[in-house]
C-alpha cells in the first residue's frame, strides 16, 4: 500500500511504526456553524482510507479532534448572547449528525481542545524550557528560525517568506523577535472564555491544540496525520515544529492532504453566495450520493461541485444499488454452484484484486468504484433466475463489501425501501377501505412505476419487484 507523503512529495509504501498498528491523526472542524462541503471532503476521504486500512487488518486508532474555543465561536457567542461553550456543543451535535448521515464512522476518539488545556500549558512551558518559546505581555511565541527543518512539509524556505508579503508572514505585531513567530498562548479580551496559565488569563493559539491532542491519544510519534491542503502552511508546519522541539522525535511520518473542493468551478464562499452546508446537500439528495461523489475522483484532485454532477453521483449510486436489488430478489431454483459458476467467481474475484489494486496505489477511489462498476456488469450479465443461490449471494457478497469499504451502503436502501412499501401499502387499503379508490390506483399505479407488482389475495396484499 502506498501513499503520496506530501512530506517527500512522492509515493511512498506504508509502513506503520509499530506492524499491524496504525496511529492517525486528522484535523477536525471549527464547530462555530454546520460544516459545509468542504469539510465533508476530508471526513469521507480520511473515514475511507481508515476503514481500507482496517479491511488490510491494521488496527486503526483514528483521532479526529474538534476545535471549540476559537475567534469565530466567540463571535457567533456574542451574536446570539449565549456562551461561546454553548455554541460549540450545538454543533458538535450538529456535526456528529451529518457525519452519520454520511456515514463517517466516529473517531476512536474525538477530543475537544477545551478539555486538553493543561497538556498545552506544559507543551508551550517545555518550549519556553528549551529555548523555542518566548513570552512577552502575556503572550507566548515560537521561535521559527530556532527550527531548522521549519517549512519542510510546506517547501517554503524561510527566507522567501520573510521577504514575500505579509500575505504569507504567520501574524506580524511589533513584540516578536521574528515576524515569523507564531503564537502559543494570547491573553483574553474582555468577554472571552479563558484560563489561568502562567504567562496570562488567555487561551492557546490553534497550533499547538493539534500537537498536544496528537501526543496525548497517539503518542509522540504518529504515522500518518492528515487533513486538507489549506491546512499545510502554516498550521501543519507549524505542528511539525512545536512537536519535534517539544518531543525530539518525528512527529509524523506520512502526511496525507486532499485538494480543494470548488462550486461550479469557483472557490466556495459565502462573499459569492455559493456556500454549501451539508445539512442542505442532505435536504435534496440522500448523504450516501454526496459521498460517492466525494469519492468519485481521487483525493489529491480538485473537485468540482454542481447540481448536474451531482444527479450523475445519484444515478450512478442508483446503478449500483439496483443491481444488488435484483439479486436479492432472484429465487433460484438450485442452492450449490455448479462448476461453470465456479469458474465465472474467479473473474468476480480478479475484480476485487483490482479494487484492491486502485486502494493501494494512493487509495485511487475512482478506479476501486469503476471495478465496483465492472462487478455490477458482471452481475447483471451472469446472474439470473436459472443461477445458484450460491452463486447469487456470491456475487451479492463481492459488490456490497467493496462498496462497504468505500463506506458506500448499497444494500441500505433496499431495507429501507421494504419499510417504505409496506407504509404505501397500508395507505392505499386504508384508502380502499374507506372508498376512496382514486386515491387506491393512484397508490398502486406509483408503486408500479418504481418496479413494485401488488397482487391482491385471500391472504392480504403481496407484492414483487417487476
Amino acid at each position: 500500500m502506498k501513499f503520496y507523503n506530501t512530506l517527500t512529495k512522492k509515493k511512498e509504501e506504508f509502513v506503520p511504526l509499530e506492524e499491524g498498528k496504525v496511529k492517525m491523526y486528522v484535523c477536525g472542524p471549527t464547530v462555530y456553524n454546520f460544516i459545509h462541503i468542504g469539510n465533508a471532503r476530508p471526513m469521507i476521504v480520511f473515514d475511507t482510507a481508515r476503514r481500507y486500512m482496517e479491511y488490510k487488518g491494521y488496527e486503526v486508532n483514528y483521532v479526529s479532534n474538534f476545535t471549540d474555543v476559537d475567534d469565530k465561536i466567540i463571535a457567533k457567542a456574542i451574536e446570539e448572547g449565549v456562551s461561546a461553550e454553548e455554541i460549540s456543543r450545538r454543533y458538535i451535535a450538529e456535526c456528529k449528525k451529518d457525519m452519520a448521515d454520511m456515514n463517517v464512522r466516529p473517531a476512536t476518539t474525538h477530543p475537544l481542545a477545551t478539555q486538553e488545556i493543561d497538556g498545552m500549558i506544559d507543551m508551550i512551558s517545555a518550549l519556553i524550557d528549551k529555548g523555542y518559546a518566548y513570552s512577552v505581555d502575556g503572550t507566548v511565541y515560537f521561535r521559527t528560525r530556532k527550527f531548522n527543518e521549519y517549512g519542510k512539509l510546506s517547501h517554503k524556505n524561510l527566507d522567501d517568506l520573510r521577504s514575500g508579503g505579509r500575505s504569507l508572514l504567520v501574524t506580524g505585531e511589533d513584540q516578536k523577535e521574528d515576524p515569523l513567530d507564531f503564537v502559543l498562548w494570547k491573553p483574553k479580551k474582555e468577554g472571552e472564555p479563558f484560563w489561568v496559565s502562567p504567562w496570562s488569563e488567555g487561551r492557546p493559539g490553534w497550533h499547538i491544540e493539534c500537537s498536544v491532542m496528537a501526543k496525548k491519544y497517539l503518542g509522540e510519534e504518529i504515522d500518518i496525520h492528515a487533513g486538507g491542503e489549506d491546512l499545510i502552511f502554516p498550521h501543519h508546519e507549524n505542528e511539525i515544529a512545536q512537536s519535534e522541539c517539544c518531543n525530539g522525535k518525528i512527529f509524523a511520518r506520512y502526511w496525507l492532504h486532499n485538494a480543494f473542493l470548488n462550486i461550479d468551478n469557483r472557490k466556495m464562499s459565502k462573499s459569492l453566495g455559493n456556500f454549501r452546508t451539508v445539512r442542505e446537500i442532505g435536504e435534496k439528495y440522500d448523504l450516501q450520493v454526496l459521498r460517492f461523489f466525494m469519492l468519485s475522483a481521487h483525493y489529491r484532485s480538485p473537485l468540482n461541485f454542481s447540481a448536474d454532477i451531482m444527479e450523475s453521483s445519484k444515478s450512478a449510486l442508483e446503478r449500483i444499488v439496483t443491481a444488488v436489488d435484483k439479486l436479492k430478489s432472484l429465487n433460484p431454483k438450485t442452492e450449490e454452484l455448479t462448476p461453470e459458476e465456479e469458474e465465472m467467481l474467479r473473474t468476480a474475484r480478479q475484480l476485487r484484486e483490482k479494487f484492491e489494486e486502485a486502494m493501494d496505489d494512493d487509495l485511487n477511489t475512482a478506479d476501486a468504484i469503476s471495478a465496483i462498476f465492472e462487478l455490477v456488469r458482471f452481475a447483471n450479465t451472469n446472474a439470473g433466475e436459472n443461477s445458484s443461490r450460491a452463486f447469487i449471494d456470491a456475487v451479492k457478497g463481492e459488490i456490497v463489501e467493496l462498496s462497504d469499504i468505500l463506506g458506500l451502503l448499497v444494500d441500505k436502501k433496499a431495507e429501507d425501501l421494504d419499510a417504505e412499501i409496506e407504509e404505501m401499502i397500508a395507505k392505499r387499503q386504508a384508502a380502499r377501505k374507506a372508498k376512496d379508490f382514486a386515491q387506491a390506483d393512484a397508490i398502486r399505479d406509483e408503486l408500479l412505476a418504481r418496479g413494485i407488482i401488488l397482487e391482491d389475495t385471500r391472504e392480504g396484499v403481496k407484492w414483487k419487484r417487476a
